[in-house]
């Protein structure tokens, strides 16, 4: 799981090429940090504390060796199901044995990725920090180009960061938010979400895409990541807060009130968001205008930290 510290490395060492591709688009350098954490971040914090260089830390950033089991029906359902599918493919012998090289190359430095690299039938399906699908791969498929894995263009961090908004904009467009200019913390994890998943239902909110046997949906994870990414700057001497002009609330919950990283309680398990618990009476400001899911986005100082999240409105009175 990345830290403040390799989201700070990410920030160093990309940030720059980030910005700088991301003008005219309504993303921001914290989201695309956070997408990389999302999709690739079991790889390059451990990668950057090796001694390989950068553009090695790049070209290792793949993943996802999961297969479809005919015999219980789960697994991969997308293009290649398997080795078998994928070289029934033109250019499917060659696509193999760059996916599983792939993986081979990476898990030597990867210890959970050891077991599946021991087995010859498994390969990688995804490519690139910010995960480019195999099954983009398949003749036929509306958005396909073979040629980005043939050619191990995901090796370039430029053209994996190039192929990232493209298929964000295609997301954007599929769920109707391709014409904003800007948009919020949440617009954009839900682009993050159909990049995931090719689409978003707003009834499930966050809890959507992938979602790993007790961990959270691709949707909060994202979330998190992102707010966390824009409490860390560049200069390694600590974040610089969000300077919010929005009006001041005062706690009102008897209890201490729960600050969240995102706007949702998970019922079976409440306090698996909780960042801190304010007490009664703290003053926080607000960042956005209207509560979401009942939640007021806020920034406070609390116990020497600039904190900010999400915490009930019920429980708090204007100023």
């Amino acid at each position: 799981m990345p830290n403040k510290d390799d989201i700070r490395w990410f920030k160093k060492q990309f940030g720059d090429r980030v910005k700088a591709k991301l003008a005219g688009t309504p993303f921001t350098l914290d989201f695309m940090t956070a997408l990389a954490c999302q999709e690739t971040g079991e790889v390059w914090p451990i990668l950057r504390k090796k001694d390989l260089s950068l553009d090695r830390i790049v070209e290792l950033c793949v993943g996802d060796t999961i297969d479809f089991t005919p015999n219980t029906g789960k697994g991969r359902k997308a293009f290649p199901r398997n080795k078998a599918q994928l070289l029934e493919a033109p250019n499917g012998q060659r696509m193999f044995d760059i996916a599983r090289q792939a993986l081979v190359d990476m898990a030597q430095f990867i210890t959970s990725y050891q077991g599946a690299a021991s087995k010859q039938h498994k390969f990688c399906h995804g490519f690139g920090i910010f995960q480019f699908d195999l099954q983009f791969f398949e003749p036929g498929h509306p958005e396909s180009d073979p040629d980005y894995f043939l050619e191990r263009r995901y090796a370039d961090f430029e053209a994996c960061l190039g192929k990232a908004l493209q298929e964000l904009k295609s997301a954007a467009r599929k769920i109707g938010l391709h014409n904003k200019p800007t948009l919020t913390d949440l617009e954009m994890v839900h682009v993050a979400i159909a990049y995931n998943t090719g689409g978003f239902n707003p009834a499930r909110g966050l809890k959507q895409g992938f979602k790993p046997e007790g961990g959270k949906f691709y949707g909060e994870q994202v979330f998190d990541f992102l707010k966390t990414s824009e409490t860390v700057s560049v200069d390694e001497t600590g974040p610089t807060p969000p300077t919010s002009t929005g009006p001041l609330f005062k706690v009102t919950s008897n209890d201490p009130l729960r600050l969240r990283s995102a706007p949702v309680k998970d019922e079976s398990n409440p306090n698996s968001n909780v960042i801190a618990r304010l007490p009664n009476g703290h003053v926080v400001r607000a960042i956005a205008d209207q509560p979401v899911n009942g939640f007021r986005e806020i920034e406070t100082d609390f116990e020497g930290q600039h904190l900010t999240g999400f915490a009930s409105a019920q429980f708090m009175k204007a100023v």
